[in-house]
């Protein structure tokens, strides 16, 4: 991580840690950057073309509004998605001849916060030294090649070489399109619960369910700039659970605030997560021989039934760090075809380069109606332990993280649980806070094990509060 951006991009309060004028320069780094860098021996005249998306926030019309001046102001074009989910973006950059994408949204984060993701011209998570150039520039560091002055200022465009800013909400139906093309089967007659968390799903998933055919059930589509994620979507799933089983649906989707993530509730009102979502796309993958000798790609926070259960199947697995960038770099470098997280960021490596809460569901479906059973059924063969996270803000992460009492309470509660679970402790790549995590046989020993790492941060001075949430 860097010292503005994360593993998800630059992110925090509007207009406190991330500000409009952040966003200005970034938008005129990257304007200069991918249409003047004399690094890439640019063609004469070459124009950057840069495509961007924002979610629901009331703040992301502000931050939109600054980075299309900053990035105009340095020559490029500007391609506005306007309200869309990261996925869209990420879609648009790999498949219609952009340099690079923007998303304006802070994920599952409340309204308050916001953040800038960048995206490169692959539909990926924008390269580490990239970013790095980003960030020496937003300090006044950066110095391109040749420049041998005190301090470098992008050079701004005038006349006929000012950008321009463009509407191309046509761009969101291209990819509403191409998510309708891979269903592989009439959703007629299903009745379908989505819960859209008043964010960038909201005029994406019901067009998309209701074009395949479903009996289409909408909660929380109804975004105000102040009610994205707040108390819906997939980090609140016990709206859509009682949604589902009030109108005796078949199955209910819940995405984030930018629909990277998507979390399911079967026919029983039951939350299905993400490691059972993968389970249960796994299996039909390999029943339908197009898994090969591939393996599913997890996270250090996938829980140990999953594993149990991959086992069973006779797939393999491999572990990353947490965040869906290091489970799509795995993906890469050892081909393999599904990975993803607990929270919900599903890759499906075939179809796109991001977790895709809408392209999830679809694939979610598609086992539901080619297997001719309920996602109840399907993920009986997985069981997973009783899991406690915490998320606590803390006086300073590193120090908290790294403290010897904090250590050894890891240490002691590791041994207590010793082969009837484990416990994490580990700093959020896009929170103040560490998360505090047990797996155990039974949730009271998993949630002593948290309390008691709490408790030792507590003792010495490091705890700030544990988060509600």
């Amino acid at each position: 991580m860097g010292k503005y951006f994360g593993t998800d991009g630059f992110r925090g309060n509007a207009n406190e840690d991330l500000t409009a004028i952040h966003a200005f320069k970034i938008g005129m780094f990257l304007g200069w950057y991918y249409g003047h860098n004399p690094k890439f021996n640019l063609p004469e005249g070459k124009r950057a073309r840069i495509v961007m998306g924002k979610d629901t926030r009331r703040s992301s019309y502000m931050f939109e509004d600054a980075l299309s001046a900053g990035l105009s102001a340095a020559g490029a074009d500007v391609y506005l998605l306007h309200v869309t989910s990261t996925p869209s973006v990420a879609y648009c950059a790999r498949t219609e001849d952009f340099d690079c994408g923007i998303m304006i949204s802070a994920s599952h984060n409340p309204y308050h916060d916001n953040g800038i993701k960048l995206i490169n011209e692959h539909g990926e998570k924008m390269p580490d030294d990239v970013i790095k150039d980003v960030e020496a520039f937003l300090d006044g560091e950066y110095k391109p090649e040749g420049f041998e002055g005190e301090k470098w200022e992008v050079p701004l465009a005038k006349g006929a070489d000012i950008g321009r800013v463009i509407d191309y909400s046509q761009g969101r139906n291209h990819y509403m399109g191409y998510l309708m093309s891979l269903a592989t089967c009439s959703y007629k007659e299903t009745k379908v619960g989505l819960d859209c968390s008043n964010g960038s799903a909201w005029q994406i998933a019901k067009s998309v369910f209701d074009a395949l055919g479903a009996k289409t059930y909408v909660i929380n589509n109804n975004p105000d700039g102040l009610n994205v994620n707040m108390g819906c979507g997939s980090t609140h799933i016990e709206g859509l659970q009682k949604f589902v089983k009030e109108n005796g649906l078949d199955v209910g989707f819940a995405f984030d605030g930018d629909a990277d993530r998507c979390l399911a509730v079967d026919e029983n009102g039951e939350v299905v997560n993400g490691d059972e979502i993968i389970y249960v796309c796994a299996k039909y993958m390999k029943e339908k021989g197009s898994l090969g000798d591939t393996k599913v790609v997890t996270t250090i926070m996938s829980n140990f039934g999953l594993y149990k259960a991959l086992d069973e199947l006779g797939v393999g697995y491999e572990k990353t760090d947490v965040g869906d960038k290091y489970v799509y770099e795995n993906m890469v470098a050892n081909d393999h075809l599904i990975g993803g997280e607990q929270s919900g960021h599903i890759i499906f490596r075939k179809y796109a380069t991001t977790g895709d809460g809408m392209i999830t569901a679809i694939k979610v479906m598609q086992c539901i109606l080619e297997k001719k059973q309920s996602l109840g059924e399907l993920r009986k063969g997985v069981k997973m332990l009783p899991q406690v996270l915490k998320n606590v803000e803390v006086t300073d992460k590193e120090t908290a993280l790294n403290h010897p009492a904090v250590q050894q309470s890891v240490k002691d509660e590791t041994a207590r649980l010793a082969g009837s679970g484990r416990v994490l402790l580990r700093k959020s790549g896009t929170e103040p806070v560490l998360r505090v995590m047990a797996e155990a046989m039974e949730e009271s020993e998993a949630e002593k094990s948290v309390d008691n790492m709490i408790a030792v941060m507590k003792e010495n001075g490091l705890l700030i509060k544990v988060r509600e949430k």
